[in-house]
């Protein structure tokens, strides 16, 4: 890629049992390797910082499709991209190559906390589709060979509403979406792309952001409550939380 800006590189090693779900390669879990790297998108001035999680292997994964993972609400201090690694590391140890974007930067103004969400927030998701969209393309230039019909976008809070957005704007580009308590942008209505909701047991949505329950039978559209604080689905939840998440996830992402 010509827009890298910096690049670092190590390797998580993840003990993972192996598992009877059908993943992206076979019936085992890898070691995953960590990149991260900072992209410019030249059309609008802005770096966007990555992480791409991927197996650690030294054969292709066959069939290796994407995840790309979009970060709660940060207060723009940064490396929240990197906080969900619980789960994203758990993905890449199945097989997924998973990215995870930093939405927020530390000279982007703060998100409105007065005013309708659905209007004051809307240039923030907007940006975040953006920076999502980027991205991918980024992404198709250099690994053109992983599986780019099967994406999955996956994010939570702020980031779950940048997820449903980027769904309701390009839907021939995703093939599911799972989003983790988004609680102000209102879910599609349609069976294509596939929508999963995980929602926490602190927090509703505003009213017209979930399906009804006639509208999830129509469209088959999972709403799926948890026992799980809001706050507790990136990396300060506990042991017990994360295993519910992984379980629900792994679930959605492997459903054909």
């Amino acid at each position: 890629m010509n827009c890298k800006i910096l690049f670092t590189s190590f390797t998580i090693v993840l003990l993972c049992n192996c598992t009877s779900r059908k993943i992206t390669s076979s019936e085992k879990t890898f070691d995953v390797k960590l990149d991260t790297l900072t992209l410019f998108d030249q059309s609008r001035n802005r770096k966007i910082p990555v992480a791409f999680y991927s197996p650690k292997t030294n054969q292709k994964v066959s069939g290796q499709q994407v995840v790309i993972f979009s970060h709660g609400y940060g207060a723009n201090k940064g490396g929240d991209y990197l906080v969900y690694s619980y789960l994203t590391e758990m993905l890449a140890s199945r097989g997924y190559f998973t990215v995870s974007i930093q939405h927020e930067l530390p000279t982007d103004e703060l998100i409105p906390m007065e005013g309708k969400p659905q209007i004051v927030r809307m240039p923030f998701w907007e940006r975040g589709t953006e920076n999502i969209l980027f991205v991918l393309n980024e992404l198709k230039k250099s690994r053109p060979d992983l599986d780019y019909n099967h994406l999955t976008l996956i994010g939570h809070s702020n980031g779950g509403d940048m997820t449903a957005l980027f769904a309701a704007k390009y839907p021939d580009l995703v093939y599911k979406i799972i989003t983790l308590d988004n609680r102000r942008m209102y879910l599609s209505r349609t069976s294509m792309p596939k929508i999963y909701t995980l929602r926490s047991n602190d927090y509703p949505a505003d009213e017209g952001v979930l399906p009804s329950f006639e509208e999830q039978k129509k469209y088959h559209i999972t709403v799926q409550s948890t026992s799980i604080n809001h706050g507790h689905m990136d990396n300060k939840g506990n042991d017990d939380e994360h295993k519910i998440l992984k379980n629900y996830i792994l679930k959605y992402i492997d459903k054909q």
